[in-house]
């Protein structure tokens, strides 16, 4: 049930149970998983702040945090700066990488290929 209405396979689900995301579910005589409501909305947030860069560790932490109460913008703006910190490391090192690859254009453009083995 929680996979089909998060569209997260069971695996996935069961490693975020593991890594902290989500409480250890209720199980069932024969086994099964048993979450509550809210782990649905649970999910779906650590989704969306894996998709904005956060690492699992970071997303834990800051789940957790929630769970204590007291979580304010004020206190959590912190963990998307240092997202966009390393984000934008990221641009500037693919940008250096864009630059590299258009030199080796150019100079496979104008005859000069630097990326043949010889």
């Amino acid at each position: 049930m929680l996979a089909r209405r998060t569209r997260i396979s069971i695996d996935a689900i069961r490693y975020y149970e593991r890594r902290g995301v989500l409480d250890p579910a209720v199980r069932t005589q024969s086994n099964y998983r048993l979450f509550p409501v809210e782990a649905v909305e649970r999910l779906l947030w650590a989704r969306r702040l894996q998709g904005l860069g956060l690492t699992l560790d970071e997303i834990v932490d800051a789940l957790q945090a929630h769970d204590r109460g007291g979580v304010t913008c004020d206190s959590e703006r912190w963990r998307l700066e240092a997202v966009r910190t390393r984000v934008d490391a990221q641009i500037r090192e693919l940008t250096a990488t864009r630059d590299q690859i258009d030199r080796l254009l150019d100079d496979c453009r104008s005859g000069r290929c630097a990326i043949t083995i010889t």
